[in-house]
């Protein structure tokens, strides 16, 4: 049977389920909508059109199922409809959820000429369309229990996917890819991996155990151990954890570290710059080979607005620097440990932003005899 070049699918469910609740095609299986699964598979057949009907609701999560190339018209107007089926071509209709499995028969999937389906949906909608040829390879989702039945097939037939084309895969029954996910050659994933969304991960990467990657770009040779990457950019030869926290818009370069509870946020960090432990980086801009002592924070939020830090290349922080955005700290510069900073620090000078220490001689002594004393006081 000749894949049609156009397709219609329906959002509309059955009665049984709530009126105001997310349509079942729109639900996600290893977190991709169905809508997408069945977007890729009839784009890969050559379907080179879509008309999904739903309401306007819907419309904007509708056509983030798809490429934002792709051609696809998202209406429930009868007009658009006829429009779109004003061809003698073929159009593939899915009048329900469905994912695609190649070893299902046919069922209630079926293509026609778009003029007869335009005919018989003249009046009223209807799958009684006598031109119309039924299409296997399709499986029918009724509802969360076909999806929990579902789920665990299409999650071991996606790492087979991945094992195939050269991915190590240690425990292939503990890890999660999402189908849109795409792993180079040489890439090892460990147990308690999740990789979810857009994401793409380079070749001789070591991900896991427990990481979750979503919608990121990670580059080649790089380690992300027990983390949270989200939304971001991870270059090549990065390290990554453990037990560190990458929130969304991070552009991180080659050969960095982020390591122990370290949380970065809408930062871009330069390459070889160090952020080894307990540090919090928030909308700053990071130059080369900076080095973040521990314990250092970019206090990036007065309550009301975000401001940014800049960091030159081959900066270095002193432990528990606390770092006043907006502020620059120039090239090559140095804050002692345990600053404030809340002016720029030129290039190449040394900041200290901290109390002169004063030592009370015998003040430890004198208060543990007061203590004493109280002590041994007799109640009344």
């Amino acid at each position: 049977m000749n894949c049609p070049q156009r397709a219609v699918c329906f959002l509309e469910e059955d009665s049984s389920i709530p009126a105001h609740s997310k349509p079942l095609m729109l639900e996600a299986v290893l977190f991709c909508p169905i809508l997408t699964w069945v977007g890729d598979k009839l784009q890969a057949d050559g379907v080179e059109r879509f008309f999904i009907v739903c309401g306007p609701t819907f419309a904007e999560e509708v056509r983030r199922c798809f490429p934002a190339d792709a051609d696809v018209i998202v209406s429930e107007q009868q007009k658009d409809l006829m429009e779109f089926l004003n061809t003698p071509d073929q159009v593939l209709v899915l009048p329900r959820a469905a994912l695609p499995l190649e070893e299902a028969g046919v069922g209630f999937v079926y293509q026609a000429p778009g003029y007869e389906l335009q005919e018989s949906w003249k009046e009223r909608m209807s799958n009684n369309v006598s031109a119309a040829t039924l299409a296997p390879g399709w499986l029918p989702v009724y509802g969360p229990e076909t999806i929990a039945e579902l789920e665990l097939l299409l999650r071991d037939r996606v790492v087979k996917r991945h094992i195939q084309n050269g991915v190590r895969i240690l425990d292939p029954t503990a890890v999660y890819i999402d189908p849109r996910v795409t792993i180079g050659r040489g890439t090892m994933i460990l147990p308690g991996t999740i990789l979810r969304g857009d994401t793409h991960i380079g070749c001789g990467c070591t991900i896991g155990p427990n990481a979750m990657v979503r919608d990121c770009t990670v580059g080649d040779d790089t380690e992300i151990n027990a983390s949270q990457i989200n939304e971001s950019t991870i270059g090549s030869r990065t390290h990554v954890g453990p037990f560190a926290y990458v929130r969304p818009g991070c552009t991180i370069g080659d050969d960095i570290k982020v390591g122990d509870f370290v949380e970065v946020k809408n930062s871009t960090i330069g390459d070889g710059t160090k952020i080894s432990h307990l540090t919090y980086v928030g909308d700053s801009d990071v130059g080369k080979k900076v080095n973040f002592g521990c314990g250092t924070v970019t206090t990036n939020y007065d309550g009301f607005k975000k401001y940014r830090c800049t960091i030159g290349d081959r900066a270095f922080l002193g432990c528990n620097t606390n770092l006043i955005a907006p502020v620059t700290v120039g090239e090559g510069a140095y804050t002692a440990a345990g600053s404030t900073i809340t002016d720029e620090v030129p290039a190449d000078a040394l900041a200290v932003a901290r109390a002169r220490q004063k030592n009370l001689e015998g003040w430890a002594a004198r208060r543990r005899k007061i203590h004493e004393s109280q002590e041994q006081k007799p109640e009344r």
